[in-house]
Formats: structure tokens, sequence, C-alpha cells
């Protein structure tokens, strides 16, 4: 029986996605689902959840809930983890708040700027702990990683656990094909694509539909005014900033707009209220967004856990196919963030990058895209530079560094100058003590 361990599976809906791929794949539809939270309300929610949906399929799998992780990694195949160390509150609300006050405005703050940095200096410390307690515990099993800022820990997590079988995954991709198909009225299945980058910063290389290259239609819909049309995924957030960037670079961006704003210098600007509304960019989405959910799964939980089967149905996600591919030497490809060892000779070494890898019995071994057009690499290397430093900050417990990776952020450097950002920085690190580790940790004020 091959048993799949869910780090911070009380974030139900997420857990409910792989759970019920991994039921309805043969291969892994009798595994035993070890489920593990800090939160015992939250985890006996998923539990409910799980066995719902076991029900309903009718297949042999079982369940098992643990608050205590060792417990729960214990010979496992397969981990999984999907959690947010500090929550929305107070973490999230800190992240948005302080840069506030300096007049610096995000949109989600998960993955690069001052709260991509905080949230991995909180992150990362929690990975190193599973991937110890997996060393130990269970050292063949692979590592699924759905945790933002997916590229800081990545890169991280190879840093300090060479042997550690690992991936990091994310859908902004499959997400992406889907909104370019809705745009263009185009099945999504027809359309093929190829992608290489760094996560949330990786660009369709190839875009075609029955052999057509179909940027031509994209740049002429933009510039007709036609698209974007409004989205499917997130109705308040357009991509408008993904096509004005398109139309600039030459090539689409696979993270959303929302995302894609915060990551360059060119969109959030103090006293341009003129660009937020042209490109329609949703300031605080994250935090309204965490609002949002939190009072829907209110009301999905009472339907979800009370007692009634569950309808079980397909999610895009990668991570049963890819572990079906591992446990069957079934061929199959994901986009997989890893540790560059040259498959993108053009970025350096070490850095966490996203291509098309191939998985089997033998692991996820990621391909070489060796073509990304310059200008495109340029503007990966902004990201990547602050990537490395709190990467360097979290292996060498320098808290220098993490000044530094704040100075080098794109959006941050356009808004503030350096003595701004350093207040700033030690206003986060002692708004965020408690979560933070001790060396990162600013005196306390006398």
């Amino acid at each position: 029986m091959t048993k799949i361990t869910f780090v911070g599976a009380g974030s139900t809906i997420f857990m409910q996605n792989i759970v019920g791929d991994a039921l309805l794949t043969p291969a892994l539809a009798d595994s035993h689902f070890a489920l593990m939270d800090i939160d015992p309300v939250r985890l006996a929610e998923s539990e409910a959840v799980a066995k719902a949906m076991i029900r309903s399929v009718g297949t042999g799998a079982t369940v098992s809930t643990h608050t205590d992780r060792r417990a729960a990694l214990d010979g496992a195949d397969f981990v999984i983890t999907a959690f947010q160390v500090g929550g929305y509150e107070p973490c999230t609300v800190t992240d948005f708040e302080i840069p506030k006050q300096y007049g610096l405005r995000q949109t989600i703050a998960d993955t690069l700027g001052v709260g991509g940095i905080m949230r991995g200096l909180r992150t990362v410390p929690v990975l190193w702990g599973v991937a110890q307690d997996m060393m130990q515990l269970c050292p063949n099993a692979t590592l699924l990683q759905y945790v933002n800022p997916m590229a800081i820990n990545t890169w991280a997590l190879a840093e300090r656990f060479p042997a550690l079988k690992h991936v990091g995954l994310c859908h902004s991709v499959q997400n992406t094909v889907e909104e370019l198909a809705h745009d263009l009225n185009l099945p999504k299945a027809d359309i093929r694509y190829k992608v290489a980058g760094i996560n949330h910063v990786a660009f369709f290389l190839k875009l075609e539909h029955e052999g057509r290259d179909i940027y031509p239609a994209l740049r002429q819909g933009y510039h007709a005014g036609h698209l974007p049309k409004p989205p499917l995924l997130m109705p308040r957030c357009p991509n408008k900033v993904r096509y004005e960037v398109m139309d600039h670079l030459g090539y689409f961006c696979t993270e959303s707009s929302e995302h894609l704003a915060e990551y360059v210098p060119w969109f959030i600007k103090d006293g341009r209220q003129d660009l937020i509304e042209q490109f329609s960019i949703p300031l605080d989405e994250y935090p309204t967004r965490c609002v949002e959910q939190v009072a829907n799964w209110k009301e999905q939980a009472k339907t979800l856990t009370d007692g009634r089967d569950i309808d079980v149905i397909r999610s895009h996600e990668f991570a049963a196919d890819l572990m079906n591919a591992i446990v069957t030497d079934t061929p199959y490809t994901a986009y997989g963030n890893l540790p560059n060892a040259g498959q993108i000779p053009q970025l350096p070494l070490g850095a966490a990058v996203e291509t098309p890898c191939l998985v089997d019995s033998n692991g996820i071994q990621p391909s070489v895209v060796t073509d990304i057009p310059p200008q495109l690499i340029a503007l990966m290397r902004t990201q990547i530079n602050v990537q490395e430093l709190t990467v360097r900050a979290l292996t060498e417990q320098n808290p220098e560094y993490i000044y530094h990776a704040a100075m080098m952020d794109p959006h941050t450097a356009a808004e503030l100058d350096l003595r701004q950002i350093r207040s700033l920085v030690t206003d986060l690190l002692s708004a965020h003590r408690d979560w933070l580790p001790e060396w990162c940790r600013p005196a306390r004020a006398a």
C-alpha cells in the first residue's frame, strides 16, 4: 500500500483536490492517506472530507490523522506540503499593513518583494524540519512541495538537504493555458506549448494551435481592445498586466496579472493611480481573497463534513499523475521546479528553475531548455537576485542579506530609498519576531 502524507492537511480544499485525484488513479486508489496539521479542528474537517470521498469512490483507501509530524511521515512514500506559516492573521496582515505605512502597496505578497521575503524566512525553517524528519523516517520518499515562496523554498531545500528527493509544484501553467483558451475561444486540450523560466516568472516560449503560432492572435486582440476577456478564474483580476508585458517583451507569462504586477517596477507606483486603473491592478488582493475564503469555507464545511458522500472530480494539479508515474513507471511530463543543474544554462546554477520534467520510476528528470530570449532571462535574473539573497540569509544566518534582498527587489527599489527599505525591513522583522528564527530577530527596544 502506498502511503501519502499530507503536511498542512487543514488546507481542506487543496487536500480534497489532491486526495480526490489519487482516489481516481487506479494505482493510488487504495493508498493510505496520513493527514497532518497543527489545527485539530481543521484536521478533523479534512478527515471527514477524505472519508466521504473514499465512500463515494468506493476504494480501499484508508485515512489517519496526526498532529505529530513525525508520526505522519514515518514510512511515507510521498509527502505533500501545503501550509502557510503564521496564517492570514497575524502574518499576512503584517506583510501588507507595515509596508503600506511606507507607501509600498502589494497585491499578493507571497513570492517576491518584502512580503515574499518575510514568508520565506518564516517558511523555510519549517520545510527544513520536514526534510530532516523525512531523511530519518522515509529517506526514499519524494516531497511534492506546494508552498510559497516556491523558488526560495526549493532553492533552500536543495542547499541544506541535497539528497532529498523533491520538486516544487505549481498550477500557474495549467491555469494560464485555460485562460488563453478562454480568450481565444479554443479548446484547451488542443493548445500545444513549451514553458520555461522560474516559478511565477516563466514564459510560453511556444504557443500553438493546430500547428499555428497563436501569438499573433493574442497581440492583434490586445491591440484591438478585444483581449483580455473577463477572466474565468479570478473575475476581479483582468489579465491586462500580462498582456501589456507580452506586448513589450514578446512572450506571455505563466503567473497571473495580480502576481506579476508586483514582481516588476512598471505598474504599481506611488501617485500613479492612472496605472492602477488602466491595468486593473487589484491592490491588497490576497488579504481580500483570504477573508472571502474563510467566509466561504465556513459555509462549505457545513456541507462537506455532514456525513454525506462527496462527488470526486479530477483537478488539474500535477501531484497524482506524478505519483502514478513513479509508482507504475509510466512516463509523464509535468512542469516542476528543481535546482538548476544546467537545465537552463542561461541562469545561475543552483537557482530554482521551472521546466518540463519527465517523471517515471527513475524520479523527476528535468529537460534542458537553451532558447529563452535574453530579455526574459534579464527579467528572471532580477527575481533570482532577491531569491538568492534570501536563501543566503537563511543558510548563513546573516540578517544583513535580508536587507540586501529587499534592496534588490524591483518593486520595492522603485518605490523606496535605501534608508526607507532598511527601516521597513527592521519593522517587519520586529513584527514577525515570534515566527522567525532567533538569528534574525531584532533586539527588543529598551
